[in-house]
């Protein structure tokens, strides 16, 4: 389990916070113009329905628009966020679903009880000394064959790196690093997609979809 009291959380918290309105209405309808994004979340949706276990987090779901996407996908979604005016805008956006004050490195459930989670565009905040802690609590939470996708800033032949994110820093991880990290976890890789920045982007997207052993 990571350590939920970090200041990094803290920090990261109250730059959302200090956003929220202007980052929801940013993100709020992003996926309509994301065919292939949409794509890895509905191969991720079709394979948890699959496995007979729909019930799914969103591991860092700011305003909550995944969360219902997932829904609408027909799993039993619901979100965790560090950032409560963040939750405040998904609990008024989407009031059918729920959506919890916490972070995704201190999961508030039981040993192997979700069928998935997704971490879109959440783990990029960690520090990268961080992040097998949270694969660690990923596999602890998810049922063994449960799948994890992950959303990120992919590093296109560079090594981990942090930029200038408008919000918080962030970082750029190779794909073949963030896959092997994950794979210590008792992942393995069931499929992976990598998508060249659109015009008003600045850096290539990388997504994958694993399983938990």
């Amino acid at each position: 389990m990571a350590d939920s009291s970090s200041t990094y959380l803290t920090a990261t918290a109250d730059a959302y916070d200090a956003v929220a309105d202007l980052y929801a209405d940013l993100a709020r309808d992003s996926l309509g113009r994301l065919p292939l994004d949409r794509a890895m979340v509905a191969a991720f949706a079709e394979l948890v329905r699959e496995s007979g276990r729909r019930r799914v987090v969103e591991a860092g779901c700011g305003p909550g628009y995944m969360t219902a996407h997932l829904r609408d996908l027909g799993l039993d979604a619901y979100g965790v966020d560090l950032s409560p005016a963040l939750l405040d805008i998904a609990r008024r956006d989407y009031p059918d679903l729920r959506f919890e004050l916490g972070s995704m490195g201190a999961l508030d459930v039981a040993d192997g009880e979700l069928g998935g989670l997704i971490s879109w565009y959440s783990i990029i905040h960690l520090p990268p000394a961080e992040l097998p802690a949270y694969f660690a609590e990923f596999r602890r939470v998810l049922a063994p064959g449960g799948h994890l996708l992950l959303g990120f800033f992919e590093a296109e032949g560079g090594p981990v790196v942090a930029f200038d994110h408008k919000v918080t820093t962030a970082y750029r991880w190779p794909i073949d690093e963030l896959a092997e990290l994950a794979g210590k976890e008792e992942f393995v890789e069931v499929g992976r997609m990598l998508r060249e920045p659109l015009e008003d982007e600045r850096f290539r997207r990388g997504h994958l979809l694993m399983r938990r052993l």
